[in-house]
Protein backbone atom coordinates (compact mmCIF):
# COMPACT_ATOMS: atom_id res chain seq x y z
CA UNK A 1 0.00 0.00 0.00
CA UNK A 2 2.57 2.31 0.08
CA UNK A 3 3.86 2.86 -3.04
CA UNK A 4 0.37 3.40 -3.83
CA UNK A 5 -0.19 5.98 -1.60
CA UNK A 6 3.27 7.48 -2.48
CA UNK A 7 2.16 7.21 -6.59
CA UNK A 8 -1.43 8.69 -5.76
CA UNK A 9 -0.44 11.40 -3.72
CA UNK A 10 2.41 12.47 -5.78
CA UNK A 11 0.37 12.68 -8.77
CA UNK A 12 -2.58 13.90 -6.95
CA UNK A 13 -0.12 16.90 -5.89
CA UNK A 14 0.88 17.83 -9.68
CA UNK A 15 -3.06 18.15 -10.98
CA UNK A 16 -5.04 18.80 -8.39
CA UNK A 17 -7.62 19.56 -8.50
CA UNK A 18 -8.07 16.01 -9.83
CA UNK A 19 -11.06 13.49 -10.36
CA UNK A 20 -10.42 10.11 -9.86
CA UNK A 21 -10.96 9.17 -13.16
CA UNK A 22 -8.05 11.59 -14.55
CA UNK A 23 -5.34 9.56 -12.15
CA UNK A 24 -6.92 6.25 -12.82
CA UNK A 25 -6.66 6.88 -16.54
CA UNK A 26 -2.75 8.92 -16.14
CA UNK A 27 -1.37 6.31 -14.17
CA UNK A 28 -2.91 2.95 -16.70
CA UNK A 29 -0.87 5.34 -19.29
CA UNK A 30 2.11 4.96 -17.41
CA UNK A 31 1.85 0.83 -17.11
CA UNK A 32 1.32 1.46 -13.63
CA UNK A 33 0.31 -2.23 -13.12
CA UNK A 34 3.29 -3.68 -14.67
CA UNK A 35 5.96 -1.69 -12.04
CA UNK A 36 4.25 -0.56 -9.03
CA UNK A 37 2.39 -3.93 -8.85
CA UNK A 38 -0.84 -1.72 -8.63
CA UNK A 39 -4.46 -2.86 -9.84
CA UNK A 40 -6.25 -0.09 -11.41
CA UNK A 41 -8.97 -0.82 -8.96
CA UNK A 42 -7.05 -0.11 -6.18
CA UNK A 43 -6.75 3.61 -6.81
CA UNK A 44 -10.27 4.68 -6.27
CA UNK A 45 -9.52 2.68 -2.89
CA UNK A 46 -6.69 4.54 -2.16
CA UNK A 47 -7.86 7.80 -3.02
CA UNK A 48 -11.12 7.06 -0.39
CA UNK A 49 -9.00 5.69 2.00
CA UNK A 50 -6.50 8.73 2.24
CA UNK A 51 -9.14 11.21 2.06
CA UNK A 52 -10.25 9.04 5.33
CA UNK A 53 -6.83 9.89 6.86
CA UNK A 54 -6.57 13.18 6.53
CA UNK A 55 -3.66 13.05 3.49
CA UNK A 56 -6.38 14.39 0.96
CA UNK A 57 -9.26 16.22 0.70
CA UNK A 58 -12.76 16.03 -1.22
CA UNK A 59 -12.55 19.66 -2.92
CA UNK A 60 -16.08 19.55 -4.75
CA UNK A 61 -17.65 17.52 -7.73
CA UNK A 62 -17.13 17.60 -11.54
CA UNK A 63 -20.36 16.65 -13.55
CA UNK A 64 -19.79 16.17 -17.51
CA UNK A 65 -23.13 15.71 -20.17
CA UNK A 66 -25.08 13.90 -18.09
CA UNK A 67 -23.19 11.15 -16.51
CA UNK A 68 -22.41 10.86 -12.54
CA UNK A 69 -20.71 13.71 -10.54
CA UNK A 70 -16.82 12.74 -10.27
CA UNK A 71 -15.56 13.64 -6.63
CA UNK A 72 -12.34 16.35 -7.27
CA UNK A 73 -8.87 15.84 -4.70
CA UNK A 74 -6.51 18.06 -3.48
CA UNK A 75 -3.25 16.84 -0.92
CA UNK A 76 -3.63 18.55 2.38
CA UNK A 77 -0.28 19.60 3.97
CA UNK A 78 -0.33 15.77 6.34
CA UNK A 79 -0.99 14.80 2.48
CA UNK A 80 2.65 16.43 1.17
CA UNK A 81 4.53 15.40 3.85
CA UNK A 82 3.48 11.43 3.33
CA UNK A 83 4.41 12.12 0.07
CA UNK A 84 7.98 13.66 0.31
CA UNK A 85 8.80 11.40 3.39
CA UNK A 86 7.95 7.99 1.14
CA UNK A 87 9.36 9.82 -1.88
CA UNK A 88 13.05 10.01 -0.41
CA UNK A 89 12.37 6.25 1.49
CA UNK A 90 12.00 4.55 -2.24
CA UNK A 91 14.64 6.25 -3.78
CA UNK A 92 17.59 5.92 -1.10
CA UNK A 93 16.39 2.27 -0.33
CA UNK A 94 16.87 -1.07 -2.35
CA UNK A 95 14.23 -3.51 -2.12
CA UNK A 96 14.43 -6.69 -4.70
CA UNK A 97 11.20 -8.27 -7.05
CA UNK A 98 8.65 -10.17 -5.30
CA UNK A 99 8.71 -12.27 -8.01
CA UNK A 100 7.27 -15.68 -7.57
CA UNK A 101 9.76 -17.26 -10.19
CA UNK A 102 12.48 -16.29 -7.54
CA UNK A 103 11.03 -18.92 -5.30
CA UNK A 104 10.21 -21.35 -8.37
CA UNK A 105 14.31 -21.17 -9.51
CA UNK A 106 15.04 -22.27 -5.99
CA UNK A 107 13.53 -25.43 -7.12
CA UNK A 108 14.57 -25.75 -10.53
CA UNK A 109 16.36 -29.45 -10.01
CA UNK A 110 12.97 -30.76 -8.66
CA UNK A 111 11.81 -30.24 -12.85
CA UNK A 112 12.87 -33.33 -15.23
CA UNK A 113 15.57 -31.70 -17.50
CA UNK A 114 12.86 -31.66 -20.53
CA UNK A 115 10.66 -29.78 -18.23
CA UNK A 116 12.93 -27.18 -17.01
CA UNK A 117 13.86 -26.74 -20.58
CA UNK A 118 10.42 -26.05 -21.76
CA UNK A 119 9.42 -23.57 -18.60
CA UNK A 120 12.63 -21.79 -19.10
CA UNK A 121 11.54 -21.45 -23.27
CA UNK A 122 7.96 -20.18 -22.08
CA UNK A 123 9.63 -17.66 -19.71
CA UNK A 124 11.37 -16.48 -22.26
CA UNK A 125 7.97 -16.29 -24.89
CA UNK A 126 6.41 -14.41 -22.11
CA UNK A 127 9.11 -11.94 -21.38
CA UNK A 128 9.52 -11.20 -24.92
CA UNK A 129 5.61 -10.28 -25.18
CA UNK A 130 6.26 -7.88 -22.01
CA UNK A 131 9.78 -6.62 -24.28
CA UNK A 132 7.30 -5.99 -27.07
CA UNK A 133 4.19 -4.26 -24.82
CA UNK A 134 7.06 -1.72 -23.46
CA UNK A 135 8.42 -0.77 -26.60
CA UNK A 136 5.03 -0.20 -28.28
CA UNK A 137 4.37 1.70 -25.05
CA UNK A 138 7.38 4.22 -25.30
CA UNK A 139 6.61 4.03 -29.12
CA UNK A 140 2.88 5.68 -28.23
CA UNK A 141 4.49 8.28 -25.92
CA UNK A 142 2.95 11.40 -26.79
CA UNK A 143 5.18 14.52 -26.33
CA UNK A 144 2.84 16.13 -23.68
CA UNK A 145 4.05 13.42 -21.09
CA UNK A 146 6.28 14.19 -18.99
CA UNK A 147 9.84 12.77 -20.25
CA UNK A 148 11.09 10.65 -16.61
CA UNK A 149 7.47 8.12 -17.61
CA UNK A 150 9.57 7.10 -20.79
CA UNK A 151 12.41 6.85 -18.75
CA UNK A 152 10.73 4.19 -16.73
CA UNK A 153 8.85 2.44 -19.42
CA UNK A 154 12.66 2.40 -20.56
CA UNK A 155 13.92 0.66 -17.66
CA UNK A 156 10.99 -1.86 -16.92
CA UNK A 157 12.47 -3.21 -20.44
CA UNK A 158 15.85 -3.00 -19.94
CA UNK A 159 15.16 -5.26 -16.85
CA UNK A 160 12.91 -7.63 -19.52
CA UNK A 161 16.15 -7.83 -21.84
CA UNK A 162 18.33 -8.55 -19.30
CA UNK A 163 16.43 -11.57 -18.10
CA UNK A 164 15.70 -12.61 -21.03
CA UNK A 165 19.34 -12.96 -22.22
CA UNK A 166 20.06 -14.58 -18.24
CA UNK A 167 17.03 -17.13 -19.43
CA UNK A 168 19.78 -18.20 -22.78
CA UNK A 169 22.35 -18.63 -20.78
CA UNK A 170 20.74 -21.04 -18.27
CA UNK A 171 18.99 -22.73 -20.80
CA UNK A 172 22.03 -23.22 -22.88
CA UNK A 173 23.50 -24.75 -20.03
CA UNK A 174 21.09 -26.96 -18.98
CA UNK A 175 21.11 -28.09 -22.53
CA UNK A 176 24.65 -29.02 -22.26
CA UNK A 177 23.99 -31.72 -19.30
CA UNK A 178 24.72 -29.23 -16.20
CA UNK A 179 22.99 -29.79 -12.88
CA UNK A 180 20.90 -32.20 -11.77
CA UNK A 181 17.60 -33.08 -12.54
CA UNK A 182 15.01 -35.28 -11.31
CA UNK A 183 14.64 -38.69 -13.53
CA UNK A 184 18.40 -37.86 -14.76
CA UNK A 185 20.33 -41.35 -15.27
CA UNK A 186 22.65 -42.22 -13.00
CA UNK A 187 22.25 -41.80 -9.04
CA UNK A 188 19.05 -40.26 -7.87
CA UNK A 189 18.62 -36.13 -7.46
CA UNK A 190 18.57 -36.78 -3.41
CA UNK A 191 21.53 -38.92 -2.91
CA UNK A 192 23.45 -35.71 -4.05
CA UNK A 193 22.39 -33.89 -1.28
CA UNK A 194 24.35 -35.88 1.08
CA UNK A 195 27.19 -33.70 1.34
CA UNK A 196 24.27 -30.49 1.54
CA UNK A 197 22.68 -32.48 4.52
CA UNK A 198 26.06 -32.88 6.40
CA UNK A 199 26.85 -29.27 6.21
CA UNK A 200 23.42 -28.93 7.92
CA UNK A 201 23.77 -30.72 10.62
CA UNK A 202 27.26 -29.90 11.33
Amino acid sequence: MSVTRMVILGLVRWLEPVHGYQVRRELVSWNVEDWANMAPGSIYHGLRKMTEEGLLDEVGSEQVEGRPARTMYRTTRFGQEEFHRLLRKYWWELHQPNDPFLAAMSFLPALPRREALLAIRNRMAVLRGYADQSQLAMREMTPEKPVHVSWLMELSAVRIEAEIAWCERVLARIEAGEGQHEGDPGEPLEAQFTEWRKEMNG
